[in-house]
């Protein structure tokens, strides 16, 4: 994308009313809306479901669109994919989506405890190599932010076409006593639901195209004492 794009793509932006640009300080010193999604933006007091690193906004929107009695907020560092997103929900007049422009380690400042009730993981840097495994959004370091905002027994769903990264998930999740709801190794393989195969990000089409399996599990985190 050319660099005249991307400008004309953060000044529109700016404009959309379901779009919070927000910085390291602005976070720590007060999201406005942590902790009144519902009551102040949504207007409902419908689940919130977060998609982490959403990219163009195909899985946040996709399931806007399929769940009207749930709202959907997608977080990502790339204000010039989200904008598809952004475009996408406004032509469709979805109004149950919202998105982030941040970084999905500073989660615990843009919703308050038990404030959402599931969260999507779709296609993440898989981050290969061992010495950046604290790195993957299903780290520990990672989980430990979930546990902050996610409502006990909250649902996490990983969608990827790495085998590293799912297996270390599905590792993770058995060392730490969570709760493994489902795994397939090829989403398109078997019967699944159907938003695991309507619904296709970007990187899915491109893994797709060149014949990579496609890895879905979804896990309840572990109840603990505070």
């Amino acid at each position: 994308m050319s660099k005249k794009n991307k400008l004309f793509r953060f000044a529109e932006n700016e404009t959309f009313g379901n779009m919070f640009q927000l910085s390291y300080e602005q976070l720590v010193e007060g999201f406005e809306l942590k902790g009144k999604w519902n009551s102040d933006f949504f207007k409902n007091d419908n689940d919130i479901i977060v998609e982490l690193g959403c990219g163009k906004g195909e899985y946040t929107v996709g399931l806007a669109e399929r769940f009207p009695e749930k709202n959907f907020v997608g977080i990502d560092i790339k204000g010039a994919r989200i904008w598809r997103g952004l475009k996408n929900s406004e032509q469709n007049q979805i109004n149950n989506v919202a998105f982030i422009r941040s970084r999905i380690n500073l989660i615990e400042y843009m919703f308050a405890k038990d404030e959402v009730s599931e969260i999507w993981i779709t296609f993440p840097d898989p981050h290969p190599m061992i010495s950046k495994a604290r790195r993957r959004l299903t780290s520990p370091r990672f989980i430990e932010r979930y546990y902050k905002v996610l409502k006990p027994g909250g649902i996490i769903n990983l969608k990827t076409d790495n085998i590293i990264f799912f297996e270390y998930t599905k590792d993770i999740i058995e060392e730490n006593g969570h709760e493994l709801l489902y795994n397939t190794y090829d989403v398109y393989g078997e019967e699944n639901d159907r938003v695991l195969t309507d619904i296709q990000t970007f990187y899915e089409k491109k893994w797709l195209l060149n014949g990579t399996k496609i890895k879905y599990l979804k896990f309840r985190l572990k109840d603990r004492e505070e």
